[in-house]
């Protein structure tokens, strides 16, 4: 395969018609220009050039190599000029909480796809100290997260409040009371959320009341948990933003636990700069809407 120098080398001597003002215009010495005509006529297996004091001149073989460089040296200077006509893709790498619905991103998803073109979105899952470690290393460029108070590391961009709610079959037998205490569910069958922020809180809201029931299933999936929770497998506490068919949300009596959502942005993100506005700003409305009972948007 041919150097692209030593076809530029050659058309060179052609141009100038000597090796000295050739090398002057690909900014070589002519003893550097001259290594490298010999070596494309070594690579060729002809002598290109009948060289005299007065002029360098064409051997028969050089003149038909000409046209074929010529050609070769075109190609290439097409390729660059339609490769630097293209835009690298934009690409806005997101990290996504596992307890935020994830029909809130698919809501901002389905909103203009046809509106960015050469945008390319990454999705990143994962528990809170996991996606704050990413935004923090910048492998990611924001975290759709829980923003804590006191929290410095990362500009913040407060999205919505909400507190926790129970889930339960909508056919369950105290599914028509709105508000419900942690004793009236001590023979109540449960499911545990893994994942979950409030957990630790959760747990300690119904052993200090006595209750310490049964549980059916343990899940870090949302989804399957709503879906087990419809099936009348069991009932459990999550963010008022979730909401299933067949699920009713009353609310916990005495559990006043609340989050804030929003948006992270690494240190190494400019929020203006980000790819994709669009995006962002149909994720800020999909994060405020569909929520059970949640105070107004911040």
């Amino acid at each position: 395969m041919l150097d692209r120098y030593l076809l530029r080398y050659f058309l060179a001597v052609v141009d100038q018609g000597n090796f000295s003002r050739a090398a002057a215009l690909c900014h070589v010495s002519q003893p550097t220009l001259s290594v490298g005509i010999a070596k494309l006529e070594n690579e060729l297996g002809a002598p290109l050039f009948l060289r005299s004091s007065q002029r360098v001149e064409l051997t028969a073989a050089g003149a038909r190599f000409l046209v074929h460089a010529r050609r070769i040296e075109s190609e290439y200077n097409l390729a660059e000029r339609a490769l630097a006509d293209v835009q690298p893709a934009r690409r806005l790498r997101i990290g996504w909480l596992s307890s935020v619905p994830s029909d809130r991103l698919a809501a901002a998803l389905g909103v203009g796809r046809g509106e960015r073109p050469g945008s390319q979105i990454e999705i990143v899952e994962g528990n809170e100290r996991d996606i704050h470690a990413h935004l923090a290393r910048g492998r990611i460029d924001l975290a759709v997260s829980i923003i804590r108070p006191g929290e410095t590391r990362f500009r913040e961009e407060a999205i919505l409040e909400e507190g926790y709610r129970l889930a339960m079959p909508a056919g369950h037998k105290l599914a028509q009371q709105s508000v419900l205490t942690a004793e009236a569910l001590a023979s109540e069958t449960m499911i545990v959320r893994r994942h979950c922020e409030a957990l630790a809180a959760t747990s300690r809201h119904f052993t200090e009341r006595g209750v310490r029931p049964f549980f059916a299933m343990r899940s870090t999936n949302d989804e399957r948990v709503l879906a087990m929770v419809a099936a009348g497998l069991g009932i459990t506490v999550m963010p008022e933003s979730h909401a299933h068919e067949g699920v009713v949300r009353p609310l916990l009596a005495g559990f006043d636990l609340r989050r804030t959502i929003g948006f992270l942005f690494g240190p190494h993100g400019d929020p203006p700069a980000l790819a994709d506005p669009p995006f962002l700003d149909a994720l800020r409305t999909a994060l405020r809407t569909a929520r059970v009972g949640a105070r107004e948007p911040l």
